[in-house]
């Protein structure tokens, strides 16, 4: 899942791709609701949507690989990093068993103190995505996974370095420390000097 969140995956040589396929695994980059370049309609489809229609894209691409017979249902992994991260937990909040294992790198997980505390580039993209702080807190809530991290019980690794000043590393560390704390296999790897 790319990251951005309104950016999005280009067709073209993908490094990433190449060290899976050329391990024997299969690679789907799925450009949800809200990707850039499938015209303004497409993208303005996430505008208050993030964490609804990303998830949902994310998932159904899985089940149509399924449907296909081009997966293995009980061999899917999701990963993804910051807002890919995020999407990765809301998916497997919102869809549990549906994937074997999730990858979680540097994954948004609380949108308050991520709006709260992101740097000045992206200060005001929440308004775009989840709404006004003020006016529309319970939506941001409700939409977190760092409040919802219960209802994750399929394998998650996560990683992190101690130095992002996007997503502050605390938001990883919660989610692992409640996944642990209920029994969930979770496993977190730290990068203390990187951003």
């Amino acid at each position: 899942i790319h990251g951005g969140p309104t950016s999005s995956v280009m067709i073209g040589y993908n490094l990433e791709a190449a060290f899976f396929t050329s391990r024997g695994y299969g690679y789907l980059s799925v450009n949800y609701r809200g990707s850039t370049g499938y015209g303004r309609a497409y993208r303005e489809a996430l505008r208050g949507r993030w964490g609804d229609l990303d998830v949902i894209d994310a998932a159904d691409a899985a089940q149509a690989l399924i449907d296909q017979s081009l997966a293995d249902p009980n061999r899917l992994v999701i990963k993804g990093g910051s807002a890919g991260g995020y999407t990765v937990l809301n998916t497997l909040i919102d869809s549990p068993g549906r994937f074997n294992a999730g990858i979680c790198a540097y994954g948004v997980s609380d949108l308050v103190a991520d709006a709260l505390t992101t740097h000045k580039f992206e200060k005001y993209y929440h308004r775009f995505l989840i709404g006004d702080l003020d006016q529309d807190r319970q939506r941001f809530i409700e939409r977190s996974p760092i409040h919802r991290a219960d209802r994750i019980r399929d394998p998650l690794l996560l990683f992190h370095g101690g130095q992002d000043p996007v997503v502050n590393i605390t938001q990883t560390d919660q989610i692992y420390r409640q996944l642990k704390e209920k029994g969930v296999r979770c496993e977190m790897v730290t990068y203390p000097d990187e951003g």
